[in-house]
């Protein structure tokens, strides 16, 4: 017994340097984690059409997965069809009006005023021969002041027939007004607009799912009318999934956006999820009052958003998360 004690001590004063030894060192770290508790919570999403009708197909049912893209309702398409032919209708008269204007008068029709004013330029000379005559046969008095008064109108009348025909000719020249041009071509605008309107409206008589997700409801069957909104389905999206968890104020400053946790889960044990925090909500979610004690300062929470890099059909809306993350103790 005398010779144990001594090989005792001598143990215990070596493992006691080791341990001085250790904790001495500087700049060695330790680590400790931080757990926190959440639930899943991934998006859901209404669908509806953007226009009413009457529903003639519900091609998915609760329980349903759908891809990106994917049609999963159809209205009748029938009143929109229609719509889409007038409005092109409406775009092809918009467009021949405007052409028409643009290219000005025909030929023919240039041709046809020219022959007028030389036609009213030929009367206008014989009018005008016919009241010379006439008033050297009043100076004989071989005519009448009548019949020469009668002569002097109709030259009058030949000049003004003749300057309408001539500025006629001159409008036909000049073409159409620059004003009624614009305004032809700002009417197949318009009329390309609506075509373009009608032509969404019809592709908006197919539902389709904006992103990959499960329908969760579905609301309507085919035959019901439906107003332009209202509910079809309800989907869940599958990404991104989000974990929402509460951090006590004190823990506040050990976490930061951006930094990687893990995500256990009952369903998992041991197959941690990986995650990323994101959003920290800069709002205590419950104040026992406006001004605290230091020990009410304690149950102060704030609400963190952590995104999950792999998910996958295991977690679902509302499940219980347990969130670790690794934290760096200051040096020694």
């Amino acid at each position: 017994m005398k010779h144990r004690l001594p090989f005792l001590l001598i143990v215990l004063a070596v493992i006691g340097v080791v341990v001085w030894f250790c904790h001495s060192q500087p700049g060695k770290t330790e680590t400790a984690h931080l757990v926190l508790h959440g639930n899943v919570d991934i998006r859901e999403v209404n669908l509806g059409f953007r226009v009413s009708g009457r529903v003639t197909e519900v091609l998915r049912d609760e329980g349903s997965p759908v891809a990106p893209g994917e049609a999963i309702a159809r209205l009748d398409a029938a009143p929109y069809k229609q719509e889409l032919a007038q409005a092109e209708a409406d775009l092809a008269v918009a467009q021949a009006n405007l052409q028409h204007l643009a290219s000005g008068y025909r030929r023919e029709e240039i041709a046809q005023a020219r022959a007028q004013v030389n036609q009213i330029a030929a009367v206008l000379e014989n009018s005008r021969s016919t009241a010379e005559r006439t008033r050297r046969l009043l100076e004989k008095n071989a005519s009448s002041q009548q019949a020469y008064d009668d002569a002097r109108t109709a030259v009058a009348t030949a000049e003004k027939q003749l300057d309408f025909a001539k500025a006629s000719l001159d409008l036909m020249l000049s073409g159409y007004r620059a004003e009624d041009i614009a305004k032809a071509r700002a009417q197949v605008a318009r009329a390309a607009a609506a075509l373009e309107v009608a032509r969404i409206r019809l592709s908006d008589t197919t539902l389709a799912a904006p992103s990959s997700g499960t329908i969760m409801t579905r609301v309507l069957e085919p035959g019901a009318i439906v107003q332009a909104g209202a509910t079809v389905f309800t989907l869940s999206l599958d990404k991104p999934v989000w974990l929402r968890a509460y951090v006590n104020e004190p823990d506040l400053g050990k976490i930061h956006p951006g930094m990687s946790v893990e995500i256990l889960t009952d369903s998992r044990p041991g197959k941690p999820y990986k995650g990323t925090v994101g959003h920290i909500s800069p709002r205590a979610e419950f104040t026992p009052k406006t001004v605290q004690t230091e020990h009410l300062r304690a149950t102060l929470v704030y609400r963190i958003r952590v995104t999950v890099e792999n998910p996958d059909n295991m977690l679902r809306q509302g499940m219980p998360v347990t969130i670790r993350a690794v934290l760096p103790l200051s040096p020694k």
